[in-house]
């Protein structure tokens, strides 16, 4: 009752109608979603960076280092995806892999196949095999 005078005598009638609360401050300012956007697009410089590709764990440490402000990896890629990212992740392939030899490989090699007996199932009355 007490908050519903002081917001009528604050903002009068209107003053009566509850708001939304207005939730925590963003960590990240637009200048730093920027700077962010910025250099996930440009890559990582090995030499600067100390790092081959970016992972979340790295932007946060770069983001650290850079604005002093501390976030949780999962933080980092809410941040990310709501510019637009998306994780992408290569699958790791031998540079000396032989297409070829795969395909034939897989061309030659027989079915496995069961024997008609070996997995008899039992009903659970004891009765015959299916």
């Amino acid at each position: 009752m007490r908050d519903w005078v002081l917001r009528f005598n604050d903002r009068g009638p209107d003053g009566r109608i509850g708001r939304k609360a207005p939730g925590p401050s963003p960590k990240l300012t637009d200048e730093q979603r920027l700077a962010l956007k910025g250099v996930v697009e440009t890559g990582p410089i090995t030499a600067a960076h100390g790092v081959v590709r970016w992972r979340l764990c790295d932007i946060a440490q770069w983001l650290n280092a850079e604005y002093g402000v501390s976030l949780d990896e999962t933080t980092v890629g809410r941040e990310l995806k709501a510019m637009g990212f998306r994780k992408l992740s290569a699958r790791p392939r031998h540079h000396a892999r032989n297409e070829l030899a795969v395909a034939a490989f897989k061309e030659t090699s027989p079915p496995r196949r069961r024997s008609r007996g070996q997995y008899a199932w039992r009903s659970s009355a004891g009765g015959e095999a299916r």
